[in-house]
């Protein structure tokens, strides 16, 4: 799939691999910086992954990556089947230099297509409050809140679900 993005540059979405990973750290950590202080440190390091997170990740989830022209990866998602009809959604992001290029949305039509070829009827993802701009796109994407909220090291982390 691709898109195009920053200064007519074409962006790539396809899934990422273990060789990405410096790539999708770098655009976690890029993405989440200036909501650092918003976390407790162990919510941030859970959202933003390391080294040795990262595999369990890609172990246990579909990861997108968005790829410019250069091959630098400036967005990522993550998906996976739940239970029965349900996927679940995490760690999107996307570089701040590259936000409001459409870049977010390819990544998120690719981690729903995903799902729903797997048989996904509900997709649901967790943000927090720091992230009123997410929370705006996934509301402007058909996801609602269900009410569902839980501790996230700490934080109160609100459920979004959309049915297809």
């Amino acid at each position: 799939m691709e898109c195009a993005g920053k200064s007519e540059a074409h962006i790539k979405v396809r899934p990422g691999t273990h060789a990405d990973a410096m790539g999708i750290l770098a655009c976690l950590a890029g993405a989440f910086e200036p909501y650092r202080a918003n976390y407790s440190p162990s919510a941030y390091l859970d959202t933003v992954l390391t080294l040795e997170t990262l595999p369990q990740r890609l172990a246990s989830m579909q990861i997108f990556v968005a790829e410019s022209a250069n091959q630098q990866i400036v967005g990522t998602i993550a998906c996976a089947k739940a239970t029965g009809e349900e996927g679940h959604l995490r760690g999107m992001a996307v570089l701040p230099e590259w936000q409001g290029h459409g870049i977010a949305e390819d990544l998120l039509l690719a981690a729903e297509e995903a799902l729903t070829m797997q048989g996904c009827t509900r997709i649901t993802l967790d943000t927090t409050s720091p992230l009123q701009r997410a929370i705006q796109f996934y509301e402007k994407h058909g996801y609602l809140r269900s009410g569902r909220v839980t501790d996230f090291f700490g934080m109160p982390l609100y459920e979004f679900a959309k049915q297809f």
